[in-house]
């Protein structure tokens, strides 16, 4: 009875976690592409991913897991997400690289193969005891 409740968390935890971040990335996405006007894929991709930290923190403790948010949490919220940033940085540079998928497209991709890394990492931080306060 109480691993269908946890499962049953789980997967709510796992849509909300999709709606949330579809949301977040649509807009992180939109800002790389006005940055590409101006700036290389790296940097466009790495300052649009930055914006989208703050954004994707209150998304993720409100909406997706329930909990309000602490300074702890915020502050190691980036920290945690340097994993996911330098997994989907070696996907966009493999997409545009070696794949020669367009430099517009190649973040899609990135979303797609780092989105259950984003999905544990995240919930390990704002489900932890440790951090609160």
């Amino acid at each position: 009875m109480l691993s269908r409740i946890r499962s049953a968390s789980l997967r709510g935890e796992a849509l909300r976690f999709l709606i949330g971040g579809g949301a977040n990335t649509l807009a992180t996405y939109g800002l790389y592409w006005i940055l590409l006007q101006w700036l290389t894929y790296p940097v466009a991709y790495t300052a649009s991913y930055a914006a989208g930290i703050l954004t994707g923190f209150a998304i993720n403790t409100w909406f997706v897991f329930g909990i309000p948010w602490s300074w702890r949490k915020l502050m190691a919220f980036p920290l945690v997400h340097v994993m996911n940033y330098m997994a989907g940085m070696a996907v966009v540079w493999a997409s545009v690289r070696l794949l020669r998928i367009p430099e517009p497209w190649a973040p899609v991709v990135a979303t797609l193969v780092t989105l259950p890394l984003s999905f544990l990492l995240t919930r390990l931080l704002i489900r932890s005891r440790s951090s609160n306060s």
